[in-house]
């Protein structure tokens, strides 16, 4: 369910998109109940009407919800909007792995400052039971 700025989600209300991926689109959103942005995360629309990728979605977001880590969003919210869920989550700005690693590579204590907290996060959720990429 591809996303301009403007549209609606229920309380939220689209700013831009900020990323995608396999299952889903990753918007910038503001939540006006609460007055702050978040990041909203839908399931593509092929995806949605698919009760196996409905099931994993929310198991996903539950098991990350679970965590509490330096290194992991906090997970706001799972909900639904004309039958596509989506789940919001706290809004992280910065930089990209992209905007960080330069085309050729990096230096090995470069890629270890973003290699071992990645590892730890990934191994937190392994622990918790999730085993899909966000």
């Amino acid at each position: 369910m591809p996303l301009s700025p403007g549209d609606r989600l229920g309380s939220y209300l689209i700013e831009g998109p900020l990323g995608a991926g396999g299952m889903g689109e990753v918007y910038k959103a503001r939540d006006e109940k609460l007055d702050r942005f978040v990041a909203v995360k839908i399931l593509h629309t092929t995806r949605a009407t698919d009760p196996s990728f409905r099931d994993r979605f929310q198991r996903e977001a539950r098991a990350i919800a679970a965590l509490t880590h330096p290194n992991i969003v906090t997970v706001h919210s799972i909900e639904d909007h004309d039958g596509s869920p989506f789940l919001t989550m706290e809004l992280v700005e910065g930089r990209t792995l992209a905007d960080i690693i330069p085309p050729g590579g990096t230096a090995l204590t470069q890629f270890l400052q973003i290699a071992i907290p990645l590892a730890m996060r990934w191994q937190q959720r392994t622990r918790a039971g999730s085993h899909i990429a966000i």
